[in-house]
């Protein structure tokens, strides 16, 4: 199987990396990775597709193995969408599908409803149509904490202390039930981590943690503009998702060509948590996407 990477010199004199995997004919499949500024890292694991299309990772600027630039006007959705317009440009990507996990999937909200040319087929996965419904939903989920950690959250939030080693203790039982449920996390979303911890990116545009959303993205609301969408759409959650079913269903209520699968035994991650069952579902929708089907 075939592999190649390298860098794409954007306009603005920046580097983003990107690996490209596997050479089949089929249309290729260009991954938005979460974060915002976690890195294509975690989503290495849908690499097993590419004996069937070739499979598009890269890193974001700000983050991973692109291109770092100390200028936080920089770190702003209008921006990252001509990113993805220069990138498909430098690696002929005229015609795609486009998978956006978590913050790649309101990027590729945002980029879907400037109207882009050659979009065969859109997954949204583990995202939202907004920051307002999941900041709902995450708080909640934290109602759902032991009392303790309840409490702690509280503390610290409170004095917005929300790098105190007593917080982050408290935030990682939040990660194990709505992040990522496997008992054993593995080297991909280590990785992941590390690439998050201080990436002023995910500052930026997000806040101090997953579910303190206090960055630029804090108003970003697509609800209404849902119906513009008018590609092929899988939509995918956990059962136990930081970004929950409710979420998805208003994805789904509003993308009129769309599909929601849900996947019960999986938070954030289910491509890691239920691998064999999300292959099994992506592959099924990005085949019936390749001749231009509604989703069903």
């Amino acid at each position: 199987m075939t592999s190649e990477e390298g860098y794409v010199h954007l306009q603005s004199g920046q580097r983003v990396w990107y690996r490209r995997v596997g050479d089949a004919p089929a249309i290729p499949l260009l991954l938005l990775h979460g974060g915002p500024g976690a890195g294509h890292d975690y989503l290495e694991p849908l690499a097993a597709l590419a004996g069937v299309r070739p499979v598009v990772f890269y890193d974001q600027l700000g983050c991973g193995r692109s291109d770092c630039p100390d200028d936080t006007s920089l770190w702003r959705i209008e921006r990252y969408c001509r990113e993805i317009d220069e990138l498909r440009a430098a690696l002929g990507l005229e015609r795609v599908h486009l998978l956006g996990q978590s913050w790649g999937g309101w990027l590729a909200i945002e980029y879907l409803l400037g109207r882009p040319a050659g979009i065969a087929g859109l997954v949204l996965a583990s995202t939202s149509a907004s920051i307002a419904q999941f900041v709902r939903e995450a708080e909640g989920l934290k109602r759902g904490l032991p009392a303790d950690v309840q409490a702690t959250l509280q503390r610290y939030e409170a004095a917005h202390d929300y790098h105190h080693p007593h917080y982050a203790q408290a935030t990682m039982a939040f990660y194990r039930r709505h992040v990522c449920r496997l008992p054993q996390w593995p080297d991909c979303v280590m990785r992941t981590l590390a690439n998050l911890d201080g990436n002023p990116v995910y500052e930026t545009m997000n806040g101090p943690n997953e579910f303190t959303v206090i960055g630029n993205l804090k108003d970003w609301d697509r609800t209404a503009r849902l119906g513009e969408i008018d590609v092929p759409t899988l939509i995918t959650v956990g059962r136990h998702d930081e970004i929950t079913p409710a979420c998805a269903r208003t994805l789904h209520a509003g993308i009129r060509s769309s599909q929601l699968v849900v996947f019960e035994h999986s938070a954030h991650m289910a491509h890691l948590e239920e691998p064999q069952r999300y292959r099994q579902v992506l592959e099924r929708f990005l085949r019936h996407a390749d001749g231009g089907g509604a989703a069903g």
